[in-house]
């Protein structure tokens, strides 16, 4: 019996299909090389949108962390939904962002840039698979799985893109992948061995559950606090409406509450003379100290766990504060590079030499060289010309302007200052001029 046929006892006329009781699944396809790809198709399933809280979070922490048999999927049911929250999103976005910006180069064992190489990872389906790794920072462990091989516009070798494997049908902790949402993990495809590891590339650590458990922390009590301050202004936002009537008629009381119902924005009404209508204020005026500080202090909380600090995406008090906060921020972008520069020399490169990819002994690097701003970048060359002789094909080429030679600088002569003007007691004689400090006022202030 082959590898298809042991994974659930059945067998299976197609060449890369296998019939189950729970579906057909695809384990294998091929591409214009001929290389024989595993992949599993997973049923995927509508997921429910429900209120969370506390209880349930600590519940799905516990079904996590299980030993015997693992189960993310309340976890990340709870993860969706802190990801709503705004503040969060754009401290993740933002950590990512500073990532994503920055350039990156293929180099050989001595160092030296390979330029037509970079060409090969300078596509959309490679900036796709750096955004599934960095999720796993805040998701948790990511399985991420490479595209069929094609060709792009400029004819050269690339995949046709990645797929992030639903986080719910993948158990980290044994290597499995279970085609069915409930499953046990014992029943599951083992996909850390080929052939199904020669496609897949693994971003975190199996037992990684990602900061978003600790975030979850805070969006749900500032979800709850956003809400009862809601619940707050449509008690006492807005004034009371009392009617006051001597009138016994059950009509009569009906109709007068369905008039005050109706009067929304527009408060007219016609009233008996004995009925009285008041305008009661509310007397409450503290729920900005309690519900505002306590959002405050949730974004503040969710700033410092994402992106290391808060002055980067809130309000600064001083320069120096952050700069010092801006420190700490690129501290963690640096660390998310390295992660990622692990990922593609430890994983995506062999996958790829593997696929037919001319890159054998090339490794990625992060081209630091040229991530300066224009002001950094002028006072750098500025320093460099300053001091040494600059071929100047290199400005040529970089602003994509004719450069001739390098211009011999030319002497200033010094001129004399208006109150070093030679005496006529000093005239012409050289060297001979008044002291400095001395000089006259052109205009005096007392004339």
């Amino acid at each position: 019996m082959g590898f298809k046929d042991s994974i659930m006892g059945f067998s299976s006329k197609p060449d890369n299909i296998i019939h189950t009781p729970h579906g057909d699944f695809y384990l294998a396809k091929g591409d214009k090389r001929g290389v024989r790809k595993v992949i599993i198709d997973l049923q995927k399933t509508t997921e429910a949108l429900t209120r969370q809280d506390m209880q349930d979070w600590r519940h799905a922490w516990q079904m996590a962390i299980n030993v015997d048999s693992p189960n993310r999927q309340r976890l990340y049911d709870i993860y969706r939904d802190a990801l709503v929250d705004l503040h969060l999103s754009g401290c993740i976005e933002q950590r990512k962002g500073f990532v994503m910006s920055r350039s990156f180069k293929l180099v050989d064992a001595k160092g030296k840039e390979n330029e037509e190489a970079k060409h090969y990872f300078d596509q959309s389906w490679f900036k796709q698979l750096l955004k599934h790794a960095l999720d796993s920072i805040y998701w948790g462990h990511s399985l991420i799985e490479l595209g069929d091989i094609t060709t792009d516009g400029d004819g050269c070798i690339c995949y046709n893109g990645v797929t992030l494997l639903p986080r719910k049908h993948v158990i980290p902790e044994y290597g499995r992948v279970v085609p069915q949402l409930g499953m046990d993990w014992t029943s599951g495809t083992e996909y850390r061995e080929p052939p199904f590891s020669d496609w897949l590339i693994e971003a975190g650590q199996p037992d990684e559950l990602g900061l978003l458990l600790k975030a979850a922390t805070q969006t749900i009590a500032k979800k709850n606090m956003l809400g009862f301050w809601d619940t707050f202004g449509e008690i006492f936002g807005m004034p009371m409406r009392i009617a006051r009537t001597t009138s016994r008629d059950p009509k009569e009381h009906a109709s007068l509450m369905s008039m005050l119902d109706a009067s929304g924005t527009k408060l007219s009404m016609v009233t008996t003379t004995e009925t009285e209508i008041e305008f009661k204020e509310s007397a409450k005026g503290d729920a900005y100290n309690v519900y505002n500080q306590r959002v405050d202090r949730a974004n503040s909380e969710l700033s410092k766990l994402i992106i290391g600090q808060t002055m980067t995406i809130e309000d600064g008090s001083s320069l120096s504060q952050s700069q010092t906060h801006l420190q700490v921020f690129e501290n963690l972008v640096e660390s998310d590079r390295n992660m990622l520069r692990d990922i593609v020399n430890n994983q995506l490169i062999p996958r790829m030499v593997k696929h037919g990819f001319p890159i054998k002994g090339l490794r990625f690097e992060w081209d630091d060289a040229v991530d300066y701003t224009p002001e950094q970048q002028v006072a750098y060359e500025t320093m460099i010309a300053d001091r040494y002789e600059v071929d100047p094909t290199y400005f040529a080429e970089k602003y994509s302007m004719p450069v001739g030679e390098r211009r011999q600088a030319t002497p200033i002569a010094p001129t004399p200052d208006d109150g070093d003007e030679p005496t006529e007691g000093n005239e012409g004689e050289e060297g001979k001029q008044k002291p400095k400090g001395k000089q006259k006022n052109a205009r005096p202030f007392f004339d």
